[in-house]
């Protein structure tokens, strides 16, 4: 008997631990899962919701977009002229909220400038308008959740309870800002600057190191008004010789670089709406050297404590040394005790190993080198190649940066070489290091998720990996959601051919032509410019050969044939019935004259104007041409490299 009342005690207890276990250790399930709500997650998960699939973002604050409001870099660097998919989504509600363009044109340092907590009031209004979407605040990530070598899900934990919560997904996406889900999957990755032999970019000639951009601890300031003090307690350690050269009002060791810029003018770079100033002054300013990305999370956030001191003797020196007393803290923004943001401005991160590796010469010349990377593209930026390293001494000071065209990123880079389940977004991409200097940058990383998200949710779908997904299917998606897949300057997203523009630029048949512009670098598609026979002949090569002809001006007949004869050719091959037209309309290849009679119908409704079969055609009517009747986007798939999948 008392053998039998032991058993059942040990059962009693066994099942009252087995309950608490249960308890204290939730699971959920969904298709998608994005771990942060980055500028690169919140996209994500807005994007795969919107596709019609379940997500779940897992954010550890109470905030969602990162670095554009967590972080408090609430100026948008470059994309100003490509206002893509999410990004021209965010700004537009922007100028809502603030009522136009020129009342976020309030600083130097951008076009776009906005107090961070508007920034996170839009993504969560974006957010909670967003069937299939669900963003969980306050979840800490642990450990992937890896079967069989394919991430499962992940693993957090719960503030301020400390709850365990695992989620199961078909696809993850590393969101977060130093790409700590691949690390606990222990997906390759590369880490600070590569050496020239392992790039040929010419830009750093060391060797390889582990050496990482500074980063910021942001601060936003705020007017107090005249006769207000708002000087903060001397802070430990402060002197003021650690900014002298930050602004000519202060600059006294003349063996610095002479700075450009007086007090007002350095605060004016990061001024936001309604008398707010967000400080981020690179040099002598509030960046600091601290390479915490491989940290655990304990002691990222004890080391990070220096980069917080380091914009608090910056803000003393602002306020006691240049006499801007009425600015303080602004009380308004954060809901942190300190009022300083929520995170650091991490500029740079772990970089996966991908399918593919974008480097400068993917950026400088596109067009012209053997692995035709921009024939993937899944989101689009301008801004030059951008490095922070003087605060840090060992750091190369003379990197050789170039001049680069806008350019688009290949979709290759979002997906691990060798992982299964397991998407990249944020700054975890693979680029190198050099590349990261632009790829790095608020729009971009919104495209980057947006992008992420469109491949999630499309391998959800279709229950396969990710590397199988179709290249085209995903840049279809992103460009059916008003995102370009080519930088295209000259024809705006508002043109009224622009998909088509964008899907024969994607082609290759009609190359762009970029053009280093300084802060905001442009590639033009020239569309009015004529079809030249001579650059015609080698691009459209891999879907037809066309004929060589001592004629240099290419003809609306001639496109017509040749249109006919690739419809033939394509027939014949048996891969595919003749495309349609507005999916009820046949074209009539087989007959000239009526195939003739069907463009000059169309050419009215495209609003082309004038209409001559022996007109020399313009790049635009062209690619308006090829796209409505032969589809070659379409046509033929490309793998990751850009290479034609015959």
């Amino acid at each position: 008997m008392l053998v039998l009342n032991k058993f059942r005690l040990l059962l009693c207890l066994f099942a009252c631990l087995f309950i608490q276990t249960i308890r204290a250790q939730k699971i959920l399930k969904t298709d998608v899962l994005v771990v942060g709500a980055s500028a690169s997650g919140i996209a994500a998960g807005i994007q795969s919701a919107r596709m019609g699939v379940p997500t779940i973002i897992a954010e550890p604050s109470s905030w969602l977009g990162g670095m554009i409001t967590a972080a408090g870099v609430c100026a948008f660097d470059g994309n100003h002229n490509l206002p893509s998919g999410i990004f021209g989504e965010f700004r537009a509600a922007l100028y809502k909220v603030y009522g136009g363009p020129s009342k976020v044109a309030t600083g130097w340092v951008s076009n776009t400038l906005f107090e961070p907590h508007v920034g996170d009031s839009i993504f969560k209004t974006m957010a909670a308008s967003t069937k299939n979407l669900t963003v969980k605040y306050q979840l800490h990530f642990q450990k992937t959740i890896v079967n069989n070598g394919v991430i499962k899900g992940a693993e957090f934990t719960q503030s301020p309870t400390n709850e365990k919560l695992i989620i199961y997904a078909k696809q993850v996406i590393d969101a977060t800002e130093l790409g700590d889900v691949l690390a606990s999957a222990k997906v390759p990755y590369d880490l600070g600057m590569e050496s020239n032999e392992i790039t040929r970019e010419n830009v750093h000639k060391g060797p390889s190191n582990k050496i990482v951009q500074d980063i910021t601890y942001v601060a936003i300031l705020k007017d107090y008004g005249a006769g207000k003090d708002c000087t903060i307690v001397r802070p430990p350690n402060y002197d003021p010789a650690e900014f002298d050269g930050a602004c000519t009002d202060y600059y006294f060791d003349k063996a610095k670089q002479k700075p450009s810029v007086d007090a007002q003018k350095m605060l004016n770079y990061g001024k936001l709406p309604n008398n707010k100033y967000m400080i981020n002054w690179p040099g002598y300013g509030n960046d600091l050297y601290l390479n915490v990305v491989e940290m655990k999370e304990a002691e990222r956030n004890k080391e990070l404590i220096k980069a917080k001191e380091q914009t608090l003797r910056f803000i003393y020196f602002i306020q006691h040394q240049l006499g801007f007393k009425h600015f303080g803290l602004a009380d308004d923004e954060y809901p942190t005790k300190d009022r300083f943001p929520l995170i650091p401005y991490h500029r740079e991160s772990r970089r996966v190993k991908g399918l593919v590796r974008m480097d400068i010469h993917h950026i400088a010349k596109p067009f012209q080198i053997e692995m035709p990377l921009y024939r993937t593209g899944i989101a689009v930026g301008d801004y030059p190649i951008d490095h922070h390293h003087k605060k840090n001494p060992e750091a190369p000071q003379h990197l050789d940066f170039y001049g680069v065209p806008s350019f688009n990123i290949p979709l290759g880079v979002l997906i691990p070489a060798n992982t299964k389940g397991l998407i990249i977004a944020e700054k975890s991409i693979s680029v190198s290091n050099v590349v990261n200097g632009t790829t790095r940058l608020q729009a971009i990383a919104l495209l980057i998720g947006q992008a992420a998200g469109t491949l999630a949710a499309t391998a959800a779908k279709e229950n396969i990996s990710a590397e199988k997904v179709a290249v085209r299917k995903v840049q279809a998606a992103l460009l059916a959601s008003n995102a370009y897949i080519m930088p295209y300057f000259d024809v705006p997203l508002t043109h009224p051919h622009f998909d088509a523009v964008q899907k024969i630029g994607a082609t290759g048949i009609l190359k762009g032509q970029g053009v280093p512009t300084g802060w905001a670098n442009r590639t033009y598609f020239h569309p009015d410019s004529l079809v030249k026979r001579n650059e015609l002949l080698k691009d459209i090569s891999p879907y037809y050969a066309l004929k060589a002809d001592t004629q240099k001006k290419f003809q609306l007949s001639e496109a017509i044939d040749l249109i006919m004869e690739m419809a033939k050719a394509h027939q014949q091959s048996n891969r595919q019935k003749a495309p349609l037209f507005n999916n009820s309309t046949t074209w009539n290849y087989s007959n000239k004259q009526i195939f003739t009679e069907q463009i000059k119908t169309a050419w009215v409704k495209w609003k082309l104007g004038y209409f001559n079969e022996n007109m020399p055609l313009t790049r635009l009517e062209f690619a308006k041409l090829l796209d409505a009747t032969i589809h070659p986007f379409e046509l033929k798939q490309v793998d990751h490299q850009g290479k034609i999948i015959e």
